[in-house]
């Protein structure tokens, strides 16, 4: 999980739930995209400075169930062991859900509601079976399949120091995927790999299992190697395509629904975004079904204000993860074919000169020197005592790559530490707060989070 979770936790009260289960604590995380290069480094902590912005490895079963838990007692109505099997649309509005259809292992019916928030996941009801508007992405680099397994007995990384036990990810030698290494709680190690779908058949027709193609792919990861040492795998070996889809049209609301989650869109699990962006998802559809009901704006200004919401967030980091992906494969493939412009033009916005950069030089940024990715904090000490500090600062100017050149000269160190921070201005909405919900004006609105008052204003536009 990403060190925003904890705000979303701490924003419906579940915050302390989640701390006091015992899942791994997540203090940052490290990323080698490049073997001749030195690994980069999240620090979720500021050196130790701020435990509070610590995250968790968590296992999806227990943090699911204590989130469901968490809602019944908030005053949720939960029925577990129920399927729906197909939603009615009303008869006066083609877009409209009003009731629908369930079936359970002791009986079927029919619940009319008035609001519909769709969550089934991948699944995606609305999108896929009523809207039709699920598009998956074209795109070799999104289109991606997932190994994984898990270990006992696996070594950790950089004990005795304040990145102890972070989760570990590594580009393969050959540059056809990566790997992770998560540490979870009770001594338990997720090790698994991400292939291309094209690299993926053709390896996996040269094993002789699926087990075999698991392990031969691990050996591609010199560092992976090293930390899982002697580790044990105690499970079989799991697999899931991770095919980045979103909508063709933009939507992902309707009078009176809101898509959220998978059932909206998915984007590679670069980075570990799924989790912070259907909480985000989720936020902003109660939001806006809240600023609707209490009569902040109409409905159908929430429903604009939750489409742009949800695609700026889904394209920052799509974005993001283009960028990583370019350089993990060393190749500039196109990526503009999955970002929707408008998507993009709000999502970097306040760091745009005008409309000057391109969307492939934004993804030339990030590629470059991946601010997610981060620098190590000694070498960035040092260099800040030759650079202006007003370009070090989480505020300071956004460099286009000519200002960007000048600023740091024939200073090799310095130019990979200001493409860092550049990137680290273009996406740094993803993570803050105030920013990314409160701060992010769409269309004349903004969100107010507040509990009990939940819902939008009117923000007057710049």
């Amino acid at each position: 999980m990403l060190s925003s979770f904890r705000l979303f936790l701490r924003f419906i009260e579940a915050e302390e739930k989640v701390k006091n289960f015992g899942f791994t604590v997540k203090v940052g995380g490290a990323v080698k995209l490049n073997q001749h290069k030195r690994e980069g480094y999240t620090d979720f902590t500021l050196g130790g400075e701020a435990p509070e912005r610590a995250s968790w490895s968590v296992t999806r079963a227990d943090f699911d169930n204590i989130l469901l838990k968490h809602a019944a007692q908030s005053g949720a109505s939960v029925y577990e062991g129920i399927r729906i099997t197909e939603i009615k649309i009303s008869a006066e509005n083609p877009q409209q859900p009003v009731a629908s259809e369930w079936k359970s292992d002791q009986g079927s019916g029919e619940i009319k509601f008035s609001w519909l928030v769709d969550a089934s996941g991948r699944t995606g009801i609305m999108s896929t079976r009523y809207l039709k508007n699920r598009r998956f992405t074209q795109n070799p680099a999104l289109k991606n399949i997932a190994s994984w397994g898990y270990w006992k007995g696996a070594g950790m990384y950089m004990p005795g120091t304040n990145r102890e036990n972070s989760p570990w990810f590594e580009a393969l030698t050959d540059e056809t995927g990566w790997v992770w290494f998560i540490p979870l709680h009770a001594g338990v190690v997720s090790v698994g790999v991400v292939l291309s779908e094209a690299s993926n058949r053709i390896k996996k027709a040269q094993a002789a299992d699926a087990k075999a193609h698991y392990l031969s792919q691990l050996q591609l990861a010199p560092g992976l190697v090293k930390l899982l040492g002697n580790a044990e795998l105690v499970s079989d070996i799991k697999s899931a395509a991770d095919y980045s889809y979103s909508t063709s049209d933009n939507q992902y609301a309707g009078p009176n629904s809101r898509l959220v989650g998978d059932a909206r869109a998915f984007i590679d699990p670069l980075f570990s975004s799924g989790v912070h962006l259907a909480f985000t998802y989720a936020l902003s559809g109660a939001t806006t079904i809240a600023a609707s009901i209490r009569g902040h704006c109409t409905e159908e200004e929430a429903i604009k204000f939750h489409n742009q919401k949800v695609g700026v967030s889904y394209t920052r980091f799509l974005i993001v993860v283009l960028g990583v992906y370019k350089q993990m494969h060393a190749q500039g493939s196109d990526v503009l074919s999955d970002i929707h412009e408008d998507n993009f033009d709000r999502a970097f916005e306040s760091i745009r000169p005008g409309r000057i950069f391109l969307v492939q030089q934004t993804i030339d940024f990030v590629s470059a020197g991946p601010g997610l990715v981060g620098m190590d904090p000694a070498i960035k000490e040092r260099l800040s005592k030759r650079l202006d500090p007003s370009l070090l600062a989480a505020n300071g100017p956004f460099l286009p790559a000519k200002a960007l050149a000048e600023a740091s000269g024939d200073d090799a160190e310095a130019r990979e530490l200001l493409q860092r921070m550049n990137t680290t201005k273009a996406i740094t909405g993803m993570y803050n707060w105030a920013e990314n919900f409160e701060g992010d004006n769409l269309s004349g609105f903004a969100m107010v989070l507040k509990r009990g008052s939940l819902g939008l204003k009117h923000e007057q536009i710049a």
